[in-house]
């Protein structure tokens, strides 16, 4: 998603400094405008007044803001850092207090859109931190996004992100039962989709996901694997704030089931494909 992301930056006429795990990704960037490849965040933070970054977990997200050669070391006064990945609110937090230490501002502002939202700039955002801080970081935001919602301080963007990708997992757990029960007990798959399209069981993301279901179409637009780790942040959060949730544990576990069949890279509509390996049947177009 980050490198969309950049690229409408870049197509905005702004000067960007780039960086990537794949340097040659940056490279590439770098030609489309007024781009420079850096070698490393620390390189990015010392030539920009505003950093977006997203990355994969947490543990990347401290790689690359307070490890060895990274955004901390060459972050410039009074700059803002804007974290773009879904990760643990607690590490967000965390690192946000190392920024605050260099007298910079951080903003937790993860997304969802996947990635065709990061392809069209049709990304809605959830914003963690100062109110003020945030507003002066939107005008780069509206360049990647269209919807934004400041959800309070810092990483309650975060706890926004992780209940938006609780609700998806379990709407997508309940679709994927349903649609294998109707398709074993002889209902078309493509009528039982209108009956669901024309009912109070409407759902905008199964009227998105269901035509790859049919056209047996598991190309990744949001993998397994980091659905599976966002649904285990949302159940450590809800473990620490004393949350039950019994339905998105199981979501959790199916999304394991799931990469444990080898489809982890593949789109997360690949947790019917457990479904109907036990169920014996395949729901696809007839």
């Amino acid at each position: 998603m980050g490198y969309p992301m950049a690229r409408h930056l870049l197509n905005a006429g702004h000067e960007v400094a780039l960086w990537s795990n794949t340097s040659a990704k940056a490279r590439e960037l770098a030609g489309l405008g007024k781009g420079t490849a850096c070698a490393t965040p620390k390189e990015v933070a010392e030539r920009a007044d505003y950093v977006f970054y997203c990355v994969g977990d947490s543990d990347m997200a401290r790689e690359i803001t307070v490890g060895k050669n990274g955004l901390i070391e060459g972050v410039r006064p009074k700059s803002i850092t804007a974290d773009c990945s879904t990760i643990s609110p607690e590490v967000s937090v965390e690192i946000g207090k190392a920024f605050t230490a260099k007298n910079a501002f951080f903003l937790d502002t993860p997304c969802t859109g996947s990635k065709p939202g990061a392809e069209k700039a049709t990304l809605t955002f959830m914003v963690g931190g100062d109110k003020a801080i945030f507003e002066r970081a939107k005008p780069y935001l509206e360049i990647m996004g269209k919807m934004f919602f400041h959800c309070g301080g810092p990483g309650k963007g975060l706890q926004a992100k992780l209940t938006q990708n609780l609700v998806l997992g379990n709407i997508m757990q309940a679709f994927c039962e349903g649609m294998v029960l109707a398709t074993k007990g002889g209902v078309n798959p493509q009528v039982m989709l209108e009956v669901l399209d024309n009912s109070a069981a409407k759902s905008g993301l199964i009227s998105f996901k269901a035509p790859f279901v049919l056209d047996r179409n598991f190309s990744t637009n949001f993998s397994t694997k980091w659905l599976h780790k966002d649904i285990s942040l949302a159940l450590q959060s809800g473990q620490s704030l004393d949350v039950p949730m019994p339905a998105t544990a199981l979501v959790q576990q199916m999304l394991q089931a799931t990469i444990s069949k080898g489809w982890g890279e593949d789109d997360f509509i690949s947790i019917i494909r457990i479904l109907e390996e036990w169920a014996g049947v395949e729901v696809k177009k007839s």
